[in-house]
């Protein structure tokens, strides 16, 4: 397998009114701080974390919706940080985002064969190819041609995202972002939402960074998981190693709260104590050890790095990981 997209310390820190007008330093909000992974051509990677820990920010930083304030993407190999007008034009035929609100990303205005077919359009396809690529994508997402005619207000909620999902696809992007694209959904609704997306993986050859709080969905979609607090990467792995044997608090925490199948099953869960820190205001050292229970006095002062903590390639950033597993 070849590496799709890989980032490399990317920030997003967004400015802040000053309180003090002749300060300096002016406060910022670190909604992404230096985080770094790869994404494998015909995988999917699962983002995760708390609302608020920078998971969408990171995602429209790689796709160039935003602008990182450090670091850098590339894409097949090919540096994008500095991409701009024709470039960035091109770019966007292989790289496509799935919204969070299906309603939202919607025009109102427009009819569905005018949301799917616009993106052809910019990229000067010809009308009789337009129709025929349309008609295969409101079949291959469970719609009807007759559906081509009708506004998005005419259409439920899972059939808007079937919509959205048809537009992401409609110029054969090698990237989707899903920017928790179910969750916006009835419980029913999703798993059919996500299995239409597996079959769309394996039909288009689509690689997929799947951005979500919901743990049970990401563990039935992903095949590596990367797990976010406050801006940055915790743990990452692959699904299997990290669902199993959590190597941070964090993740165990959050694991601890996935309801069981079972009922009669007994499940020890982990309550943090603690609000979560402002991103405009972090921790310093460990940006978790104010919530975490293995916290020490070197959690305070250093900041622990990425390491490698399995001979399977999972990585935690914790200061006492052989602790925090036995």
């Amino acid at each position: 397998m070849s590496t799709l997209l890989e980032v490399k310390n990317i920030k997003k820190h967004f400015p802040l009114k000053s309180e003090n007008f002749f300060s300096r330093e002016k406060p910022v909000l670190k909604a992404v701080d230096g985080v770094s992974f790869s994404i494998e051509a015909g995988e999917t990677l699962g983002l995760v974390g708390e609302s608020g820990c920078g998971k969408s920010t990171a995602g429209r930083v790689m796709l160039k919706l935003l602008e990182p304030t450090e670091g850098e993407v590339f894409f097949k190999g090919e540096n994008i940080t500095s991409f701009r007008g024709e470039q960035l034009r091109k770019l966007r035929k292989d790289m496509q985002i799935i919204f969070q609100d299906p309603y939202a990303s919607l025009n109102p205005r427009k009819t569905i064969e005018q949301t799917i077919t616009e993106p052809m359009k910019i990229f000067n396809i010809p009308k009789e190819e337009r129709q025929k690529k349309l008609k295969r994508l409101l079949d291959v997402v469970g719609l009807s041609s007759y559906h081509k005619s009708r506004y998005p207000h005419e259409f439920s909620g899972g059939q808007r995202q079937r919509i959205g999902i048809a537009r992401s696809l409609a110029l054969e992007p090698e990237l989707v972002i899903c920017d928790e694209p179910v969750s916006a959904l009835d419980v029913s609704i999703q798993a059919q939402v996500i299995n239409l997306m597996e079959d769309l993986q394996d039909e288009f050859n689509l690689t997929y960074l799947f951005i979500a709080h919901d743990l049970s969905v990401v563990h039935h979609i992903s095949d590596r998981v990367a797990v976010m607090y406050l801006g940055e990467l915790v743990e990452i792995g692959e699904v299997a190693e990290v669902y199993q044997n959590p190597k941070h608090p964090y993740t165990q925490a959050l694991l601890s709260a996935v309801p069981e199948v079972n009922p009669n099953q007994e499940k020890q869960r982990i309550i943090l104590s603690g609000d979560l820190p402002s991103p405009a205001n972090p921790p310093q050292g460990c940006k978790f050890h104010t919530r975490c229970p293995y916290a020490e006095e070197i959690c305070r002062t250093q900041e622990p790095k990425l390491k490698k903590v399995s001979s399977d390639g999972q990585m935690a950033s914790c200061h006492f990981v052989k602790e925090v597993v036995d």
